[in-house]
Parts: C-alpha cells; sequence; structure tokens
C-alpha cells in the first residue's frame, strides 16, 4: 500500500506490505510519528514562539544588566585596599536602616562593589531583597536596587527572567513555560526522526523553491537544533511545578537530592548576636567569618548568611555558577570563628551535580558569554522553525481546515507489539509529565470521537444512496 502523501514531502512513499495487506516496520509507524509531529506543532506552536521569544530576550540580559546598572555594580575607582566588611556592612545600614541583613555578598572583583541584601523592605517581596551597594574602598553607598532571589539578577534580567517563566502571572502563568517544555522534545523528536528517515528525499528537493524549499530549510534546520531543544526541554522541566515536583521526589527516593549544610552552631549557648545586623558585635566578627571560610578553601565570589537565631551558625557559600562550578559551603560558629560544618560540590550525588549544571546552562551562567550567544542562536532557530512550519502548512493549500488532512487512523496500523509496549511508555511519561499526559490524552479522545463521527455519517450518506437507487 502507499501511505498518503504528508506534510514532509510531496513524493509519494512507498511502504512494504505483509501478505494481509498491512504495512510493516518503519510504515507501520510513519503516519503516527507524521500526525503527532504536525498537530502537535500547529497546537503547541503558540506556546512555544512565547517561549523562545522571552528566552531570547533573557539571554541578551545580561549585556543589558551589566551596562544598565554599571554604575551600581563598579566603583568609580579602584584603591589600594578594601575596608573591612563589617564597616561596609553598617555604612548599608546607615543610608538604609530599614528591614535585616539577609546576607552579604563582598566584593568578589578590585572593581565590584559589595553587595549588603536586606529583607523585610517595604515593597520587596521575599524572596526577592533590596541589594545595596557599598564601594569597598571607601564605604560610598553607590544606590539600591531590587535583587531576584539567590540568582543576584537585578530588575530588567529580574523581569525578564519572570516574564518568561510566567508572564508575569504567577504561579497559574508557570503553565504555558511547563506545557512548551513538556511537548517541544516530543516535536523535535518526531521531526528529527521523520528528517532522518526522508533524507534521501531530501536531497530530491535541493534547489527547488516554494513549499518543497522551505521543507528542506525546516529539516535541515531542525535537524542541527535538535540536541538543543532536547536540553532545554529536560532542564526546563527539572524546575516546572508538576513535572519538577515529580522530578524532586524522585531524586529523593534515589537519594540524589542536593544535600544541604547544618547551620547549628556549636555548644556554646545563647551566643547572642543572631543576626547580620549585630553580626560585627559577635565574637567573631563578618572579616572573621570570612576568614574562617578562607582556611577552608571558599574563594570568591561568596555570599556570608547570618544566623537564623541564637543557636545557629554564619552560613558562608559560595556563589559562582560559572565553570567551573564553586558551590561550596562552610558553617561558622559565630562565638568562636570555628567552622562547624562542610559542604562540597564535589560530594554532591550525581544528579544534583548534573541539575545544577543543567540549570546553570539553560539561564544561560555556565560558560557566560558563549552560554548566552548559544541560547539566544537556539531562540531564534525556533521561532525559524515555527515560521517555517506555519508557512508549510499555508502553502499546502486550504483544502481542509489544516490543507490537505493527515489521514486518521494511523495508530490503527502500528504493530500490537510495538504499540502495546509504547502505550505503557506514553503512559508513564504522561503521569510524570502532566502536561504532556493530559493535552494527549484529549487530543486522542478527540480525534477518535472525530473519525466516529466522520465513519457514521459516511455510513448514513452511502445508506442514502443505496436507497435511493
Amino acid at each position: 500500500m502507499t501511505i498518503a502523501p504528508s506534510t514532509e514531502t510531496d513524493e509519494p512513499q512507498k511502504t512494504v506490505a505483509k501478505p494481509d495487506g498491512t504495512p510493516s516496520g518503519w510504515a507501520s509507524l510513519r503516519p503516527l510519528v507524521l500526525r503527532l509531529h504536525f498537530y502537535a506543532g500547529v497546537l503547541v506552536a503558540p506556546f512555544l514562539l512565547v517561549a523562545a521569544l522571552t528566552g531570547g530576550l533573557y539571554a541578551t540580559s545580561f549585556s543589558v544588566e551589566k551596562i544598565v546598572y554599571a554604575d551600581r555594580t563598579t566603583v568609580a575607582k579602584v584603591g589600594d585596599e578594601k575596608l573591612p566588611i563589617s564597616e561596609q556592612v553598617a555604612a548599608a545600614r546607615k543610608a538604609r536602616p530599614e528591614g535585616t541583613v539577609a546576607a552579604v555578598r563582598p566584593s568578589p572583583e578590585d572593581d565590584a562593589t559589595t553587595r549588603v541584601m536586606l529583607t523585610g523592605v517595604e515593597g520587596v517581596d521575599e524572596p526577592d531583597t533590596l541589594a545595596v551597594f557599598v564601594d569597598p574602598y571607601t564605604a560610598e553607598v553607590r544606590g539600591a536596587l531590587e535583587q531576584y532571589g539567590s540568582t543576584g539578577a537585578l530588575p530588567v534580567r529580574a523581569w525578564v527572567s519572570k516574564f518568561h517563566a510566567n508572564l508575569h502571572l504567577g504561579e497559574t502563568g508557570r503553565l504555558y513555560s511547563e506545557l512548551a517544555a513538556s511537548w517541544l522534545w516530543v516535536i523535535s523528536a518526531g521531526g528529527l526522526v521523520l528528517w532522518f528517515a526522508r533524507r534521501r528525499a531530501r536531497r530530491k528537493v535541493r534547489g527547488t523553491s516554494g513549499r518543497r524549499r522551505t521543507l528542506g530549510l525546516h529539516g535541515t534546520v531542525g535537524a542541527w537544533a535538535a540536541a538543543g531543544f532536547f536540553f532545554l526541554s529536560a532542564t526546563g522541566l527539572t524546575w516546572s511545578t508538576y513535572t519538577g515536583a515529580n522530578i524532586a521526589v524522585l531524586r529523593t527516593e534515589l537519594h540524589q537530592a542536593t544535600p544541604a549544610i547544618s547551620a547549628t552552631a556549636g555548644d556554646h549557648g545563647e551566643h547572642g548576636g543572631g543576626s547580620a545586623d549585630a553580626g560585627a558585635a559577635t565574637g567573631g566578627d563578618l572579616d572573621g567569618i570570612l576568614a574562617a571560610a578562607r582556611t577552608e578553601g571558599l574563594g570568591d565570589p561568596v555570599e556570608i548568611v547570618p544566623p537564623a537565631d541564637a543557636s545557629s551558625a554564619y552560613v558562608v557559600r559560595q556563589v559562582q555558577r560559572s565553570w567551573p562550578t564553586k558551590q561550596d559551603a562552610v558553617a561558622v560558629d559565630p562565638a568562636t570563628a570555628e567552622v562547624t560544618d562542610t559542604l562540597r560540590f564535589a560530594d554532591f550525588p550525581f544528579l544534583a551535580k548534573l541539575s545544577r549544571w543543567g540549570i546553570d546552562a539553560h539561564t544561560g551562567v555556565l560558560f557566560g558569554l558563549a552560554n548566552q550567544l548559544l541560547l539566544l542562536a537556539l531562540a531564534l532557530s525556533l521561532v525559524t522553525l515555527i515560521l517555517w512550519g506555519y508557512r508549510m502548512w499555508w502553502q499546502r493549500g486550504r483544502a481542509s481546515s489544516f490543507g490537505r488532512p493527515i489521514p486518521r487512523g494511523a495508530w490503527q496500523q502500528v504493530p500490537p507489539h510495538i504499540l502495546v509496549p509504547a502505550l505503557a511508555v506514553i503512559a508513564v511519561l504522561g503521569y510524570f509529565v502532566p502536561l504532556l499526559g493530559i493535552p494527549l490524552a484529549v487530543f486522542i479522545a478527540v480525534d477518535v470521537a472525530r473519525g466516529e463521527i466522520a465513519y457514521r455519517r459516511g455510513k448514513r450518506s452511502c445508506g442514502g444512496r443505496v436507497e435511493a437507487k
């Protein structure tokens, strides 16, 4: 038998049939893959387009942030020696006495300012903080800006980040990005399979114009970008609402969760000074706390987090997420400046490391500018592929609402020994990735219902013609 022309090529597809006339091998799977790739692409593409555009914008926000906030994040003149951290914090508190010091990021480079992060400031909701920028040489306060969570993102990048993540619609808005991430790898995999299966046909249509040329460009760019799309999909799902929660549970069950340092101080009772505001007056001041961390090998950039209460320790942790990743942390007793606990990134479980690297690469910080340029290229590729996809849809004509329709009943051609395991895999994936499973189930139900309606109408129409005779 011959499979009807599809969205992938206008050339008829030759298939190998079994003695009973049913297709075998790839011929039985191709209509199903083609149907899924086409309809999923058409329906999910708007979500992917928004994710690609906002993601590309985010990739450029790092450079924009450096330019826009250079007067706050850098010093006017590099001095000979940096002042004690305690003096810098005191200067920040004098300028902005509201709120509570949540963390301090000492100047990591000669021309960089120190950041003193405050919580409980009116207009700044947790986990965001108000970052006060202090010149480490003169203790001059160079300004203050809202900082997003623990990433260090300032207003421009934070706004774009939230726009990409949830369109500024809160938790409900996160469903759009999870839907896009859930389907990106499926659509990419389907397109990649079709592209490899039709590589000979692709060679035939090179140099042509119209839809065939668009098809060739769409397939080639999609094949080259597929690995990047798989990566973005997988890493994006790790911190999504529903799939991310399932992944976290799975990692915990496999003993691969990210470990946490113990912030319990030594057996010194109520040592006092249980906040960074009083940190400079504790038994060991902030400089002593940092010095203790330095002895454990914690180099810049670091963040000093004050004790949560009178029986807790300071936590000094590295915050470098670029390569090589620096994520070591130590707990320091404020009464004695002794290290009470140490956590090394090298000791993280494998999946915890992989998650850290994956998220940092997804957000463009792991390899710096090169990482951001690659993300921008992937975003532009996805936008182009979507536009080409819709163009091909239009170029096919308007014989129906989707041009020349993809034949229904494709799943019926798949042999049971392939269909049953495939359905089992889809069920498991649908459970762990709900925004893949639920839309897919709805699509199948609607498709089956439409097919049944069309079949019944066909029977009635046929019966009517017979009676007329």
